[in-house]
């Protein structure tokens, strides 16, 4: 062992230390904040990162490699790359749909692609930005996903995708989104961003669609403080996110390799002259959207305790809805989809329209009690101030949409909400609600 590898040892026996000196702050109801989610980390997370850090190779490396692979193999999925953030899987999923290496395939301006208005503008706003045109559908209550049985009266000669959400991490109901996929030959696009661990007849979500994408914001299932990653079965779609991620070019050298092609100064592209330096050639209008290797240790450690985090969140849900259930007379609570096994993001609760309060009422309560509550996101998105004006169809009524709007919030199951914690917004609820 070098000097070096001696010391590197000694901190990081330091960053152990540190983390287990650290005072962990002791719940008070009513007082202690329960958030809605948060991160979840302990000593491990911390020695990937100043393990990483003392590499000081800063973008993407050996952390980001391995990870990688062990979320692609985690999932059972050929390919996985990792971008800064769910926001940007989700804009290189669609922009890589209209690659023209894929030919007669590709979306190009003013093709159709089914959504909701119903979730996070970052599923929409891929769409637009790409100047394709979004199809609205309604979602179904209680599951708050796309409505299936409406997305066939959606579908024209225009539509050439389908890119939805799991609600909350909800699958939404995938063989019916497949059996129209596969008869209309569309794409189908999984925003997985809310869903990493869900289930649909034993086979984890975001492995049914051409691409797909996952968000490790500090609020989702694992986090890297920020990050995501696009994910596909695809040889060439994986290829094209990649040229997208790296700044367009057409090389896929991994940073500090050249010449993997064995041809770098040997091929012909467009006008450039022969033998131009592969390293430089761009076949795409890309970005630069990776990850640095800090984020990708810290994203390591996460992915071990994924199945963990995953068991904390259902038991959480659970508990809740076992507990809540009394209150169904005023309460519409969530169900899981017909044959799948959600990891879910939060717990959804719909004000019937008979109750003698309004969510405005509940939440004030909750939020007073120091419970963190949350909208589903922008709610109608057509009714946001920044989707006033765009192009678009919409195919039926949005009722159950302006519902959600209106009458929906929810609450946390992340794994930092503990029996203690549970407990007390179970107790919260019935004391709310026994006034009336």
């Amino acid at each position: 062992m070098t000097r070096q590898e001696k010391i590197r040892k000694e901190i990081l026996k330091q960053v152990v230390k540190f983390h287990k000196a650290e005072q962990k702050q002791k719940f008070v109801a009513g007082k202690t904040n329960v958030s809605y989610a948060g991160r979840i980390y302990d000593e491990k997370e911390l020695v990937n990162l100043v393990d990483s850090s003392l590499d000081f190779w800063l973008t993407a490396g050996r952390f980001a490699k391995k990870l990688e692979k062990d979320l692609a193999s985690f999932l059972g999925v050929k390919y996985s790359l990792l971008v800064n953030s769910g926001s940007s899987a989700n804009l290189l999923a669609i922009s890589a749909l209209t690659s023209p290496f894929l030919k007669d395939k590709r979306l190009k301006p003013g093709d159709e692609v089914i959504t909701t208005a119903c979730g996070f503008p970052t599923t929409l706003n891929p769409i637009l930005q790409n100047n394709l045109v979004p199809v609205f559908v309604d979602v179904e209550l209680g599951t708050y996903n796309i409505d299936p049985k409406k997305i066939e009266k959606a579908i024209s000669k225009k539509t050439k995708a389908i890119f939805i959400a799991h609600t909350l991490g909800n699958p939404a109901q995938i063989d019916r989104i497949m059996g129209l996929v596969k008869k209309y030959k569309l794409w189908f696009i999984e925003d997985n961003c809310d869903a990493l661990g869900s289930k649909y007849k034993d086979k984890y979500t975001g492995t049914f669609g051409h691409i797909s994408t996952c968000s490790f914001y500090p609020a989702h299932h694992i986090t890297m403080g920020e990050g995501g990653a696009v994910l596909t079965n695809n040889a060439l779609l994986n290829r094209i996110v990649l040229s997208l991620r790296d700044w367009g070019r057409d090389c896929w050298c991994e940073p500090g390799h050249d010449d993997t092609c064995c041809a770098r100064f040997d091929q012909k592209f467009g006008d450039l002259p022969h033998g131009y330096d592969h390293k430089y050639v761009y076949s795409h209008i890309g970005y630069n959207l990776k990850v640095t290797d800090m984020q990708a240790a810290i994203g390591c450690a996460q992915l071990k305790k994924l199945k963990s985090f995953i068991r904390t969140r259902q038991d959480n849900f659970k508990y809740l809805h076992e507990n809540l259930s009394e209150h169904k007379k005023w309460l519409l609570l969530p169900e899981p989809t017909k044959n799948s096994k959600p990891s879910w993001f939060g717990f959804p609760i719909l004000v019937k329209e008979s109750a003698p309060f309004k969510r405005s009422d509940i939440i004030g309560y909750l939020e007073k009690n120091k419970i963190a509550t949350r909208m589903l996101f922008g709610g109608n998105l057509l009714r946001q101030p920044a989707y006033s004006d765009i192009k678009c169809r919409v195919v039926g009524k949005l009722d159950n949409t302006d519902r959600v709007m209106n009458d929906l919030f929810w609450i946390g199951v992340y794994p930092g909400i503990d029996k203690q914690k549970i407990k007390f917004i179970i107790s919260k609820f019935k004391e709310f609600i026994s006034e009336f």
